[in-house]
């Protein structure tokens, strides 16, 4: 039940009638894991939390560091040199209190992904590497659990969100990510934000839309994007939406699957 105090805090929420109490109810009952406390995760998780999703877990295994703080507005100053995931618990507890924060301060990896992702509900990915993006799709797959994944460039930005282990209307299973991109690029292809550059509001867009997206597929309101992949181009402010079908070939949830567990990944890591 929500209190008196919740009730206050989420108003704006609850007369929604798209959300109301019940859909309320179902946020706080909910368990949400954020990859990565950096540019998309920092905004992302304090639109959760702000929600009122009951348990965020967040995991990230890098420290704050000064570059960090123009675009990862989770951080301030004075965190610099401390790990991300402790930085980021404090400034949600004090955001909303009502929320439970688990600090995973771990390197995601082969060996822990499928453990971690069974103690939540949905997974959003605001990695900043393919390594990652593949790991935690694979594992989402084995895990069962939907995925809610964004990537960012340097003015372009794209979202989509993937429950791989179930299945449409017709009875088809859906399209995992390997369906949209079958191999991450060759190293060194993709220069990383170091090197290329990132506008910090484009993260903060992204990962406040990565969010929404949480919201809806908590609360079960609007139209899904479950084969739908949009793309933004931050440079001319345009928003396109291409749709993308299971590839019966693919290697997770194809016909002849090839992937059955995470070892690949213990040979790329």
């Amino acid at each position: 039940m929500l209190t008196t105090n919740e009730i206050e805090r989420y108003a704006r929420h609850i007369v929604l009638h798209q959300v109301g109490g019940p859909g309320q109810q179902k946020l706080k009952a909910s368990r949400v894991l954020v990859i990565g406390a950096g540019g998309l995760g920092a905004p992302g998780l304090m639109y959760l939390a702000a929600a009122g999703v009951g348990t965020l877990g967040v995991v990230d295994n890098d420290v704050v560091s000064l570059s960090n703080l123009q675009r990862q507005i989770i951080h301030a100053t004075p965190d610099i040199g401390r790990a991300k995931v402790v930085s980021a618990a404090e400034t949600l507890q004090a955001l909303n209190p009502h929320v439970a924060v688990r600090a995973h301060n771990v390197r995601l990896d082969a060996h822990n992904a499928v453990a971690l992702f069974n103690q939540y509900d949905l997974v959003a990915d605001g990695s900043d590497n393919f390594a990652t993006r593949y790991l935690v799709s694979d594992a989402c797959y084995l895990a069962r659990k939907t995925l809610i994944t964004g990537a960012l460039g340097v003015f372009d930005a794209s979202l989509t969100t993937i429950p791989a282990h179930e299945t449409n209307a017709r009875g088809d299973p859906n399209p995992p990510y390997r369906c949209l991109f079958p191999e991450p690029p060759p190293l060194g292809t993709v220069p990383a934000c170091a090197e290329a550059g990132i506008m910090g509001a484009s993260a903060g867009m992204l990962g406040s839309m990565m969010a929404l997206e949480v919201i809806r597929e908590i609360v079960g309101f609007g139209e899904g994007m479950v084969g739908r992949f949009l793309m933004i181009d931050a440079l001319a402010m345009r928003f396109e939406m291409l749709r993308y079908s299971r590839d019966p070939s693919n290697p997770l949830n194809g016909d002849c699957p090839t992937i059955t567990d995470l070892s690949l990944h213990e040979q790329a890591a």
